[in-house]
């Protein structure tokens, strides 16, 4: 077979995996909740425990395969479990795009989003270049023992494994969602419609376009030698698609606190039964201080406000919550719970409940956030 073609083969495959583990370990919660997605679509809940570990799992061989193609190490045994793989989710791709009983396989993670038929047609692309690979796996050769190109891929597998492993016990290094950092989420300032008017000369036939309001609409003159003949827009900026909707427990809308308040710390927890005692008491120490500074926090859950007001007397800090859809406070941050700071809608910080500021660092922040 061609030497051409099969080293396009390897480095095209072997690129296209690396990018997805990559995109995918960086953010093993996320995955992970795809993953239940799968097993909630295919009545298979009781092994939804495995997300996890699956995610971390799925994500480092498909990083670690993707290297092993580039460095060529272990080619036949590499070729031969990345054809089974694609023959594996190119069947399953086929299904979703069928039936779609999960509306997004998260392939690319939250950093490149497809349709099912999309990723789909993705699958067939590649199985083309990764039978070329398989076809031709005795022709690649690399001058390293055996043993030692299998020390080596067994070295990325436990380094991306322990990458991985860091982002779900911190939050991802890299965020690809809508509420990463720095973002501003109140669509008010994020998009703004022009209106732009098209003229035409009654005598002379010439055109020219204005900025609605700013045209001589009230000069008399102009009026009787200009008539109007189109009319365009366009939308500068982008809107903020956050997919927030807070409510209170009477079911007022609340969103507006969290997007137009300045300064506001919000302990995201889709479910507070998962909340550790360890982990309410430093969220109770936050909520110290910022009632000290005449903020207090804001609560969103999606636990039932029932649930909530029981757990409420042995934890005074769940004072003032708002309930939300869980898909949106998972997107929000990957933690349960975790913390954001929000100012007059922009996103300023995020911690995971593993990092919640304390001590020192606690009232620094403070200082900061009243300065």
């Amino acid at each position: 077979m061609n030497r051409v073609l099969r080293n396009i083969s390897r480095w095209l495959v072997g690129i296209v995996f690396i990018f997805s583990g990559f995109v995918k370990g960086v953010d093993p919660l996320g995955t992970a909740y795809r993953i239940e997605d799968y097993f909630i679509a295919y009545g298979t809940e009781w092994a939804s425990f495995l997300s996890v570990g699956l995610s971390v799992f799925l994500s480092t061989v498909e990083f670690v395969l993707g290297l092993a193609l580039i460095s060529g190490m272990r080619m036949q045994l590499v070729s031969k479990v990345l054809l089974w793989m694609m023959i594996f989710f190119t069947g399953l791709t086929f299904y979703d795009a069928l039936y779609e009983p999960v509306p997004d396989c998260g392939c690319f993670g939250d950093a490149i989003k497809l349709t099912n038929w999309e990723t789909f047609y993705k699958n067939i692309v590649l199985i083309f270049f990764v039978l070329v690979i398989f076809f031709s796996r005795k022709k690649f050769k690399i001058n390293l023992p055996k043993s030692i190109q299998t020390l080596v891929l067994f070295l990325y597998f436990a380094g991306f494994g322990y990458f991985s492993v860091y982002n779900y016990n911190h939050l991802p290094m890299l965020d690809f969602r809508a509420w990463k950092v720095g973002k501003q989420m109140n669509p008010d300032g994020e998009q703004e419609t022009l209106v732009y008017l098209t003229y035409q000369n009654k005598t002379t036939g010439e055109q020219k376009e204005y900025l609605s309001p700013d045209y001589p609409w009230n000069d008399s003159v102009w009026l009787a030698s200009w008539e109007f003949v189109d009319q365009r827009t366009e939308v500068v900026g982008e809107l903020a698609d956050h997919g927030l909707f807070a409510e209170d427990e009477n079911g007022n809308d609340m969103t507006s606190v969290i997007l137009d308040s300045p300064y506001i710390f919000v302990v995201v927890a889709y479910d507070l039964s998962k909340v550790t005692a360890s982990t309410f008491d430093k969220i109770a120490a936050i909520d110290a201080i910022a009632s000290a500074d005449g903020n207090g926090i804001i609560w969103l859950t999606s636990t039932l406000p029932d649930e909530v007001n029981a757990m409420s007397e042995q934890h005074p800090e769940l004072y003032e919550v708002y309930y939300a859809d869980d898909i949106v406070l998972k997107t929000m941050v990957r933690s349960n719970p975790g913390l954001i700071l929000m100012d007059q809608g922009v996103v300023k910080q995020k911690w995971h409940h593993n990092d919640f500021p304390q001590g020192e660092e606690l009232r620094q922040l403070f200082n900061q956030v009243s300065e």
